[in-house]
């Protein structure tokens, strides 16, 4: 394509186009650009995942804008709140380290864009919590994730994320002992 590219960031097509978002090459620019926000609208989703499974905190807070509203009110209880991103970030942290693995899937991502800067993510999720030393190692959660998307200067963040837990195996006991390994290691 010459060199020109289109990216998940404001701006979007990397050069000049013809009229009707039509680029020289026949490809129409706008068709372009949504599979590229498209790609990264998922990317993000997929890299939240990816974070809380590798324990990697800076990752897991690029995901989101500050502030970000969390409604995990079917898992927990405790009602939506819109904090700032680091209080969302620390709350994670506090407990999934505390597991001795995690798997968080993410499939069957259906994106619809609310205008060009605008998108909403609802995928469909398992999330596994392993603690090897329990008589039931294992809590496992399925649902689904309602993610709602903005554009930014650093790309496509979460401003608002919402877990639908639908079912659930296992020890939910075991996220209270993770949070309590947690705050032994700090402790220590």
């Amino acid at each position: 394509m010459g060199g020109k590219r289109l990216t998940g960031r404001p701006g979007g097509w990397g050069g000049a186009g013809t009229a009707g978002g039509e680029h020289s090459t026949g490809v129409n620019t706008d068709d372009l650009q949504h599979l590229v926000d498209r790609a990264a609208v998922s990317d993000v989703v997929i890299r939240y995942a990816t974070a809380v499974d590798s324990r990697d905190r800076a990752l897991y807070r690029s995901c989101f804008t500050d502030p970000v509203t969390v409604d995990f009110s079917s898992w927990s209880g405790r009602p939506a709140a819109t904090m700032p991103v680091d209080d969302w970030v620390s709350s994670v942290f506090a407990v999934l380290p505390g597991f001795d693995a995690t798997q968080h899937l993410s499939t069957n991502h259906v994106i619809t864009f609310d205008g060009p800067d605008r998108a909403t993510c609802v995928s469909q999720m398992q999330a596994q919590h392993y603690l090897a030393d329990q008589p039931v190692t294992t809590c496992t959660l399925g649902g689904h994730y309602t993610n709602r998307l903005v554009r930014t200067a650093e790309g496509w963040k979460i401003t608002s994320c919402t877990l639908t837990v639908t079912w659930v195996t296992g020890d939910r006991g075991l996220f209270a002992l993770a949070t309590e390994r947690v705050r032994d290691r700090q402790a220590g």
